[in-house]
């Protein structure tokens, strides 16, 4: 009797161990899924406090946890279940989804520059602060712009769900269908947390600001000025870091995935959508062996540079067959509007 008593309890440490070891397995497949995605994710966070202009202070919080929850249910209840349905029976398919990701980004990032460049978003900029002023955000607008705000996450948070499914079946190619699922649930539950309860740290820091503006030490006074003077710098650095990010991201997830889908091809196309991505890997190769011990680093910058310049042509490509189309329009004009 106690020799199957330890017994069953020897079979029950040892599916306990094996339990923490495929927690860790999870997590640890699910960091690398994450890191995989931060470009997106920067994007994510630096567009979401935009859908902010014109709400009273009172209703930021309110507004975000709103949006953060309906990105939750389009990352689990939409593209969760079709992105493992897709890496089941379709593996091949991620590669030509995650082209369609890259161009969309570059894009993104190439209409950000153009409204810097055209001014464009001066005549935002000012529209927003009018908003802003004015506090005419009422429930039925507060209902649109969370509704808008939740369309624009789904297309971010796809291609962050494709992306961390691609790096778990590169990383983990035996991984089943239930270990890919736990993955990208964390993935999931772990970028929302982590996009929104920054969003929701960075609208509030002004008004921490103000509040220790009002306090009698003088050094709580000193710092909620500077937190106050801070913070439209602070948003401004997080929105050029957003549009580097998509060119950068957007570059260089077109150069991989054309060089993955160059492999189930043959003969003078596959050469063609494997030529980008090699001489990249090539220069970049070259500056690593060439500088020693800051080889490394050098031949990251290389092929973040060069990758950011396939972001920024691919982008100004689609962004002018854009406008050149019948429905072509300019976006920030109709967010002014």
């Amino acid at each position: 009797m106690a020799a199957g008593l330890f017994a069953l309890l020897d079979d029950v440490a040892a599916m306990a161990k094996l339990a923490a070891a495929s927690v860790d397995d999870i997590g640890a497949a699910a960091g690398r899924a994450s890191a995989k995605a931060a470009g997106v994710v920067v994007d994510d966070t630096a567009v979401t406090p935009q859908f902010l202009a014109g709400s009273a202070a009172e209703r930021e919080l309110p507004i975000i946890k709103q949006i953060a929850i309906g990105s939750l249910r389009n990352k689990l209840l939409f593209i969760l279940p079709a992105a493992l349905v897709l890496s089941q029976f379709a593996p091949w398919l991620l590669p030509i989804l995650l082209i369609f990701g890259g161009t969309f980004l570059a894009y993104e990032g190439a209409h950000k520059v153009w409204e810097k460049i055209s001014g464009h978003e001066e005549h935002l900029e000012e529209a927003v602060e009018e908003l802003a002023t004015q506090g005419v955000m009422t429930p039925e607008h507060e209902k649109v712009t969370v509704a808008g705000a939740i369309r624009t996450d789904f297309i971010l948070s796809a291609e962050i769900m494709v992306i961390a499914l691609k790096e778990v079946v590169d990383s983990s190619p035996d991984a089943g269908f239930i270990t890919r699922a736990a993955i990208l649930v964390v993935v999931a539950v772990f970028i929302t947390i982590a996009v929104y309860g920054f969003v929701a740290l960075l609208v509030k820091m002004d008004d921490v600001g103000v509040h220790l503006a009002t306090k009698r030490s003088s050094v709580a006074q000193k710092v909620g000025h500077a937190l106050v003077e801070a913070m439209p710098k602070v948003l401004a650095v997080i929105s050029v870091i957003g549009t580097a990010a998509m060119l950068w991201v957007g570059g260089h997830i077109l150069l991989i995935s054309l060089d993955e889908l160059s492999g189930s091809l043959s003969g003078t196309v596959a050469d063609v959508l494997h030529a980008p991505y090699g001489w990249v890997h090539h220069l970049e190769e070259e500056v690593h062996h060439a500088l020693g011990s800051a080889g490394a680093v050098a031949g990251w910058l290389v092929n973040t540079l060069l990758s950011a310049v396939v972001g920024v042509v691919v982008g100004a490509l689609v962004l002018a067959v854009k406008h050149v189309l019948p429905f072509g329009h300019d976006k920030g004009e109709q967010t002014a509007h």
